[in-house]
């Protein structure tokens, strides 16, 4: 099935103009559904799948997002440079993360999207992670060299946020920052960081969020919360060129990425000649 296709029937029932198609489909989220397609708006020569619907879009409509930018920062950059969006910083936001690095961790440079972040945990293990370098390399006879950390990465990169980053994704670029891992491209995060763990849930399944604790710097002044993080470059994501397919915050992050390789090119370690270890040998006897 592609994009334009025409659907002709669920489940056998026929559709017409004045159906609406997901009345057909409720309540068969992850059960064996039949649709019958057509390159033409008509039974002759439609072809059926077998499906199974899934309850809702919005992951799909996510990963088509990260695709699109996944694609473009690859375009712009020529190959050089790795993307990662992290959506929060609870589970999803650590398997995008630790995913992206596996994927990306050879690549020249990195973009790591913190825009729209929901936040979760607190960050410092993410930021670390950000944070590895290269401590060594291990050649293998007739293999691609090993290096220890396996995961880490020596180039540069820059981190993009807006006002939707909000919670751990506040301190995410806070603590981005702090390291001294690169440039914070996009606007002023939400400015939310307090803790609401440990709040009673209510007999009606709701609850009450009452702020239990807040976040200061080794200065013992408060930071972040009703403030948020400012960027060093500020770049505003405007809703009608991003309808149109234009991300400004990304074509900036490579600019600013494409700059620094440029000015200061990523180091190629490159394997030596193998050691004659013969003579090691005669040097312990």
């Amino acid at each position: 099935m592609k994009e334009g296709d025409y659907l002709i029937a669920v489940n056998g029932t026929n559709l017409t103009l004045n159906m609406n198609p997901y009345e057909l489909l409720e309540n068969t989220v992850g059960k064996m559904v039949e649709i019958t397609v057509n390159s033409k708006p008509e039974v002759s020569g439609a072809k059926t799948y077998t499906i199974r619907p899934v309850a809702s879009e919005l992951e799909l409509l996510y990963l088509n997002w990260v695709n699109e930018r996944r694609a473009m920062v690859d375009k712009l950059s020529g190959g050089k440079i790795g993307y990662i969006h992290v959506p929060n910083t609870a589970v999803e936001g650590n398997r995008e993360l630790h995913r992206g690095m596996y994927a990306y961790n050879l690549k020249e440079a990195l973009i790591i999207d913190d825009r729209y972040n929901g936040g979760g945990f607190i960050p410092d293990v993410m930021t670390g992670l950000l944070d590895r370098k290269t401590m060594s390399y291990w050649q293998r006879n007739g293999l691609t060299a090993m290096k220890t950390p396996g995961i880490a990465h020596n180039g540069p990169k820059v981190m993009l946020m807006n006002g939707y980053s909000s919670s751990g994704g506040d301190a995410f670029p806070y603590y981005f920052r702090q390291k001294g891992l690169g440039q914070l491209i996009g606007t002023r995060t939400w400015g939310g960081l307090i803790g609401i763990s440990g709040n009673a849930g209510l007999v009606d399944g709701g609850y009450i969020a009452v702020p239990q604790f807040g976040i200061y710097d080794e200065n013992a002044q408060w930071i972040i919360e009703g403030v948020g993080v400012s960027p060093d470059i500020e770049v505003v994501d405007r809703p009608e060129q991003l309808a149109r397919g234009i991300d400004a915050s990304i074509e900036k992050a490579v600019e600013v990425l494409m700059k620094q390789l440029q000015e200061h090119p990523v180091k190629k370690v490159i394997a030596p000649a193998p050691p004659d270890r013969s003579q090691w040998n005669e040097q312990m006897k």
